[in-house]
């Protein structure tokens, strides 16, 4: 789904009906357990978390005028995605998150490298993504940022 939004309500708005529950549900579970630090935005026409310039002057090594993505948020056509990069740079994490989801989901995990995806709205485990999205704060993330894009 390609949609434009000037902001994360504007975004959620925009969706199907069936979705906005379980997008405003995902919002507010990242929301509510995401260390201080990170920022809400609009960040590739997604609802993202970053790490602000105000902390991270460096920005994206991708294109330096952004901030440091870490989470994002989107309504795909055939599924919800969390798009996490802390799982992607992190092994460890990674590791927890897979043996964890199995406790959380009788459904077969659907994950791309940073990407985890939910065919099923009823599905998602709002719990283990909010332990999730708890479990590394904003210096702990620009540290490992920095060592796998340094290498």
């Amino acid at each position: 789904m390609n949609i434009k939004a000037s902001s994360p309500d504007h975004y959620i708005e925009q969706l199907p009906e069936e979705r906005q529950e379980p997008m405003k549900k995902l919002r507010e579970t990242i929301q509510n357990s995401l260390p201080d630090g990170f920022e809400e935005q609009m960040s590739y026409g997604m609802i993202g978390y970053v790490v602000p310039h105000s902390i991270y002057h460096a920005g994206y090594h991708c294109d330096p005028k952004l901030p440091l993505p870490f989470i994002s948020i989107a309504s795909q056509k055939n599924f919800i995605a969390l798009y996490h990069m802390g799982i992607y740079a992190t092994p460890e994490l990674l590791d927890w998150f897979v043996a964890e989801y199995l406790e959380h989901n009788k459904r077969k995990l659907d994950m791309g490298k940073s990407c985890i995806r939910f065919k099923k709205v009823e599905e998602i485990p709002y719990e283990l993504i909010a332990e999730l999205v708890g479990k590394m704060g904003v210096e702990e993330w620009i540290e490992r940022y920095e060592s796998n894009v340094k290498r």
